[in-house]
């Protein structure tokens, strides 16, 4: 290429004075090498048809170097540019020499380029004009010379100046040669004139306004089908591209229309002959098998041309749908699938078949075959586009597998259905939370999803389950979290989320996948739809929105109607209501008062009431949906009218009242009547202006309407009562709404109205106990003595209820309400159940009512031990005493759940609300009569649950209750012997004891009886103190030793200690240690010890044997007994210390070396050194002073102990310890200061921390065991009392021992000041 830069370099040279020929220097122009070139020569050489052509080529060959240097060409465009238009002209028509005619023409193309460059057009249009002459008048006659005359023409109009169409003298003639040249069998010139008639009609087109003529039209039908039939016809791709690329701007030009194209009359009726005659096929026909070999090229841009080529054929034309029709007939379609599966997904011809293919698809019927045999090539088409955002085809690729999918579906395989979901779900995923697709392919996108859910070969697929699952979780974060979303893009959504849910729900799947995909669909309905749909409402432009969302939930609610309400629906429809559902319903209703919003609202309003009630529950509202107002207002406006002549009127108030009462179970009645006044403000602001009012007005308005209703229908309800449950929701509402009147005291209400109510009640069955019932108006119902009655036969029948279901009856009644409304205190239901259960049991009931009555009374208590104190107040145990002594106690199993009744109130009730001493006294004697026939026919069971009432009872009178109820117990002749018969029977087994644990009957009796004698011990201890018998340190079982009340030998306790059973062991040294310190206690008043020589020791060598046992509780009761055993040696005149010196030391030494090693373990440290302490501090104060003990306790050894001692790790033994040492003269005044600071850090950790820890310590020992039968809770809670009130506290409680632990640091500081004194 030439610039004009290039041509001022160098000065010019000065060309010679003339040529050879004598010709002026003017037209000499001088060349680089000192030469020059002759331009009148040179022409004279290149016009003349004789000379020779080795002449011309040397003289082309040398024009072409010349024109190369700067300097030459600047002088032949400067003053001679047009000089040579005319010679090199005539070389291409003189000469048939085609490497001559290609230097020309490249001459001729670089003077034109040369001469643009310098802003000169005139050259190349000049050139123009006369090869167009040279073509149009024929003289050439399509020799060779013509073609290059051809190429040269098209060389020169491949250029984008418009103007030289206009320089073109003769068009028509010109046109119609080249029209006729097409003809010819050479696919050359063929292939050159297609490129100059699209050249000449493109720049036509451009350069062509209103008042131009048309040269092309009058050659329309030729012009249209002789390209074609090159096209058909050709081989070469480039004459292929020159045909397209005509017919291209001919289709755009609109030449493809019928209108011109039926234009023959345009020409001569010879031509219309000759042509008709040529064109047999129909122009539809003649395109498709034209463009049949385009498509098959190996050449791209020929394909992607032929394609853009059939997009203008089908979209230009004016058929309705012939040419679609011929196309898909000649397998036009069946080519672009093949087009595409060898495309290697290059996006231009991908795009462009996709176009063709859409256009295609309009023949719906005949195109669905083509697209079933194509279907394979669109699934990796899909997960190609889908890839791209925004990617231009993506909506026509969804478009076309939709097609296929809805109207093909044998043809698409369990795999194409998992493939298309990934590539979908990669779709939306790829969305990001912005929308990375058109609108139109998102609906697409949803649709398509759809499709694929209701395709015969999808259900089964987890794959495809999974993607349904993750598309969906990705649309709702892209279409919730855009502002600027598209209106049905939403909705589209929506549809989607909505047969998601219903996917694979009508064959009634439960399939895990299905089951979690419902899941799924449930949670985004309710964590992202839902509080997003609350966001908005108010800003919504229309209502197809709120209307869609309503529909989506409205479907789910639907797909249970006709089967049990599954539980993850049920808690969706719960999720909806506690989110004040109802009351953005009745928001809609009053943004969008349409027809069909009304219909909708009060429709899923029942489904709602459906779900939440069950048995079609809300077919009321759907009674009267449409006859329902749509404004809100008018609701309680119903309720004030008299309905006993209108029975559309009825309908309405019923769904009234259940709108009411559904709204009012979920504490959604003060949103509601906020919805309900918001609609007056619709006629001033077309949007919904949030306003609070307040609560009393609220509740005023429904109570006078409630009132109203009662006072104006009451006559009616007996008669209308068996169709419909107005009774029970009456009821429960008007119960609420005087509720919260109750609770304001600024709510008048009208005694006339509760007049008629109770006595309309009084007259006919109702039960509001077997529906949901909100607990405002439960408390309310039982706190008027008027119904006591009526609530009496309802519990009753809430007992049978309860009794045969094993569970709550609704989702609101249960025993945990009752319980609440009991342990409250301000109502009748405590008083209520007594009196029912007394009134079963002295009316001669049924024992199924009174069993059913009786557990749930002691189910009440174990849910709320507080209930026990109200059932008391209530005289429960006069109750259960006539149980007793009804002659029905003969039924096993009434006797088994009084029993199991009795053991519950014992637990729960307070010694304090126990009061009836007669009662019990009257209880404790049935029971003792049954005693000795239950063991002799080996109840077992029965035998546990009497010897555990009699330790309960024992328990409450060291409380000072049921003290004579206690006193009965203790000296029952029959129970004694019992209880030394069983004792006998486990002692003589000797070792093999330890294998009847409480898992074997024989070892859990034993138990039962240990604990009865624990508690025994402690009551006769507080109300028996005198009764102290050294009997019980005697070997000899004679009768005249024997035991006049319940007690246990010391011998036989130390045998049940040495082999028994962990549990036995643990029962039995508590029993021991309460009876050494009932007799310490005595002996430490009176100075008097009954026993034989040697007694003690013998004792003791058994509980020595104990110190080191697993179970330091164990080993604390031993310890605490050996201390005893020591304080009765001067009385025996006996040294326990002498006897078992060694072992003592043994003890002492053990508790030494684990004091002075460091523990990383704070509780290691503070608990298993106790029982040694125990035994050391006994040793300390013992009146005879062993040797050993200075050596035990050196100074190095008790700095040692004393550095170890920290705040974390003090304890009450260890401080006795201490102090007992410091008596003894062992702590010197550093020891005692060290620990004085110990203390007192102690004391500053513990006043700083908290100790809720034993707060629920009771509570605890309540509920232990909760889920084992009642003979095992009893076990576990008595062994719990006894831990926790034993004498060696042992219990582990830190508030207690805390407590006790601060009383012997008071000690040990009120001493060691004592001793700094002295």
């Amino acid at each position: 290429m030439y610039s004009t830069g290039a041509l001022s370099l160098q000065p010019p040279l000065k060309p010679p004075e003339s040529c050879s020929q004598g010709h002026s220097s003017t037209l000499i122009l001088p060349t680089a090498e000192g030469g020059s070139i002759c331009l009148l020569c040179l022409s004279a050489l290149l016009s003349n048809p004789k000379s020779p052509t080795v002449h011309v080529s040397y003289a082309l060959s040398q024009l072409s170097q010349a024109i190369s240097q700067s300097h030459f060409l600047h002088s032949l465009l400067t003053f001679h540019s047009h000089f040579l238009i005319s010679p090199l002209v005539y070389v291409l028509s003189n000469f048939d020499d085609e490497p001559i005619a290609n230097q020309t023409i490249d001459l001729i193309l670089r003077i034109c380029e040369a001469a643009e460059s310098n802003s000169n057009e005139d050259v190349r249009m000049e050139f123009a004009a006369r090869v167009s002459n040279c073509l149009s008048t024929g003289s050439l006659a399509w020799s060779r010379r013509q073609l290059y005359m051809l190429h040269c023409f098209g060389v020169l109009l491949d250029s984008q100046e418009s103007k030289l169409y206009a320089i073109i003298k003769d068009k028509d003639t010109l046109i119609c040669n080249l029209i006729t040249g097409l003809q010819l069998s050479s696919e050359v010139i063929q292939g050159e004139i297609m490129f100059v008639l699209y050249r000449l009609s493109l720049l036509q087109y451009i350069d062509m306004d209103d008042n131009s003529t048309d040269v092309f039209a009058a050659c329309g039908p030729k012009l249209v089908h002789l390209p074609l039939e090159v096209l058909m016809k050709s081989e070469s791709d480039d004459v292929r591209l020159n045909c397209v690329a005509l017919l291209t701007v001919l289709a755009r030009r609109g030449f493809f229309q019928g209108a011109c194209i039926n234009h023959v009359g345009s020409v001569n009726s010879c031509e219309a002959d000759n042509f008709m005659q040529t064109s047999e096929q129909s122009l539809e026909v003649l395109f498709a098998e034209a463009v049949k070999g385009p498509l098959l090229s190996s050449d791209s841009q020929l394909q992607i041309a032929t394609l853009d080529l059939i997009f203008l054929f089908l979209s230009h034309t004016d058929a309705s749908g012939k040419e679609l029709q011929v196309l898909i007939e000649q397998n036009i379609a069946d080519y672009i699938f093949e087009m595409l599966r060898l495309s290697g997904r290059e996006d231009p011809i991908v795009n462009s078949s996709l176009q063709v293919l859409d256009l295609l698809s309009a023949a719906e019927q005949s195109f669905r075959q083509r697209l079933a045999i194509g279907f394979t090539t669109l699934v990796p088409i899909l997960r190609h586009v889908a890839e791209v955002p925004f990617h231009p085809v993506q909506c026509l690729v969804l478009k076309l597998i939709l097609n296929c999918v809805s109207n093909c579906p044998g043809i698409i395989s369990t795999s194409d259905v998992g493939e298309i979901g990934i590539i979908l779900t990669r779709m939306f995923k790829n969305l990001d939370g912005e929308i990375g697709m058109l609108p139109e392919t998102f609906s697409l996108s949803c649709r398509l999803f759809v499709a694929l859910m209701k395709f015969p070969s999808s259900p089964g697929n987890s794959s495809f389950v999974t993607s349904i699952m993750d598309a969906s979780r990705s649309a709702v974060s892209t279409c919730l979290g855009d502002s600027q979303i598209h209106r049905d893009q939403i909705l589209h959504f929506l549809y989607l989320l909505t047969e998601a849910y219903a996917y694979n729900k009508c064959d009634g799947s439960s399939k895990a996948t299905d089951m979690e995909l419902r899941i799924c669909i449930l949670d985004l309905c309710r964590l992202k739809l839902l509080p997003w749909f609350m966001t908005v409402i108010n800003d919504l432009e229309g209502e197809d929105i709120a209307l869609g969302v309503i529909e989506t939930f409205h479907s789910i609610l639907l797909q249970d109607s006709d089967t049990d309400t599954d539980t993850d629906t049920k808690k969706f429809t719960e999720s909806l209501v506690s989110c004040s559902w109802f009351s953005i319903l009745f928001g809609c209703l009053g943004l969008f008062p349409t027809e069909r919003m009304r219909g909708r609202a009060y429709l899923i309003f029942g489904s709602v009431v459906d779900v939440l009630l069950g048995n079609d529950s809300g077919q009321p509202i759907r009674d009267a949906a449409f006859l329902l107002p749509s404004d809100p207002t008018d609701l309680l406006f119903l309720l004030r009218q008299n309905s006993s002549r209108n029975q559309e009127l009825f309908c309405c108030q019923s769904a009234v009242l259940l709108i009411l009462y559904i709204s009012s179970l979920y504490n959604d009645r003060y949103k509601l009547l906020n919805s309900i006044l918001h609609t007056l403000l619709y006629q001033i602001s077309t949007r919904l202006t949030v306003v609070l009012f307040a609560r009393i007005g609220d509740d005023k308005l429904i109570l006078a309407s409630l009132e109203q209703y009662i006072l104006l229908n009451s006559g009616d309800f007996v008669g209308r009562v068996s169709i419909s449950v107005t009774i029970e929701l009456l009821v429960n509402l008007y119960g609420l709404h005087r509720g919260f009147a109750k609770m304001s005291y600024q709510i008048p209400y009208s005694p006339e109205a509760e007049r008629i109510l109770f006595q309309l009640l009084s007259e006919i069955d109702w039960n509001s106990l077997s529906t949901r019932i909100h607990l405002t108006s439960l408390k309310w119902l039982f706190q008027q003595e008027k119904l006591c009655k009526s609530l009496s036969k309802q519990i009753l029948w809430f007992c049978r209820q309860h009794s045969s279901n094993g569970h709550e009856i609704t989702q609101t009644i249960n025993l945990h309400v009752f319980a609440e409304l009991i342990t409250s205190g301000d109502n009748f239901v405590a008083m209520i159940f007594i009196h029912l259960l007394g009134e079963l049991v002295g009316n001669a009931g049924q024992d199924y009512d009174i069993i059913s009555v009786i557990k749930a009374v002691t189910e009440i208590t174990e849910v709320a031990p507080a209930a026990s104190d109200q059932f008391c107040m209530h005289g429960i145990d006069d109750v259960m005493l006539s149980i007793y002594l009804n002659s029905r106690y003969a039924s096993p199993e009434l006797r088994m759940a009084i029993s199991q009744l009795v053991i519950s109130i014992l637990i729960s009730a307070q010694s304090e609300s126990i009061s009836n001493d007669e009662a019990w006294i009257g209880i404790a004697a049935k029971l003792l009569d049954n005693l000795i026939p239950a063991v002799a026919l080996d109840g077992w069971t029965e035998v546990i649950l009497m010897l555990s009432i009699f330790s309960l009872i024992l328990y409450h009178s060291r409380n000072q209750a049921l003290t004579e109820a206690s006193k009965t117990i203790i000296l029952s002749a029959p129970l004694v012997s019992t209880v030394n018969i069983m004792i006998s029977e486990a002692c003589s087994k000797g070792p093999a004891l330890v294998d009847h644990d409480e898992r074997t009957n024989t070892g859990e009796v034993l138990i039962f009886v240990l604990l009865l004698l624990f508690f025994s011990l402690r009551s006769m201890r507080a109300n028996l103190p005198g009764l102290v018998d050294f009997r019980v340190l005697h070997e000899n079982d004679t009768e005249t030793e024997t035991l006049s009340y319940i007690s246990i030998r010391c011998h036989d306790c130390c045998k049940l200690m040495h082999y028994g059973s962990p549990l036995v062991k643990l029962i039995s040294s508590f029993c021991l240690t309460e009876m050494l310190t009932g007799l310490s206690d005595y002996i430490k008043k009176t100075d008097d010890l009954k026993c034989r020589e040697g007694y003690v020791s013998s004792v003791s060598a058994v509980l020595e044997g104990l110190i080191f046992f697993d179970d330091i509780r164990v080993s604390m009761n031993c310890a605490q007994c050996l201390s005893l055993l020591m304080e009765w040696e001067d009385l025996e005149n006996e040294s326990m210390a002498t006897d078992a010196s060694n072992w003592y030391r043994l003890i002492v030494e053990e508790l030494v070396m684990s004091l002075v090693t460091p523990s990383t373990t704070p509780y290691t440290f503070m608990v298993h050194h106790k029982p040694a302490a125990l035994i050391a501090v006994a040793l300390l104060k013992s009146s005879r002073v062993l040797p050993w003990i200075t050596k035990v306790f050196d100074d190095l050894s008790i700095n040692k102990i004393i550095q170890n001692v920290s705040p974390s790790n003090v304890s009450t033994e260890l401080v006795v310890l201490f102090r007992e040492l410091m008596n003894s003269g062992y702590l010197n005044s550093e020891h005692i200061t060290h620990l004085n600071r110990v203390f007192q850090a102690w004391r500053r950790h513990m006043y700083n921390k908290s100790e809720m820890q034993d707060t629920n310590a009771m509570e605890h020992m309540r509920n232990v065991a909760v889920n084992q039968d009642h003979a095992t809770k009893a076990r576990a809670y008595l062994v719990s009392l006894m831990l926790s009130h034993s004498v060696a506290k042992t219990n582990g409680l830190r508030s207690h021992c805390s407590k006790e632990l601060l009383e012997e640091i008071e000690i040990f500081t009120k001493f060691s000041m004592e001793e700094d004194e002295t």
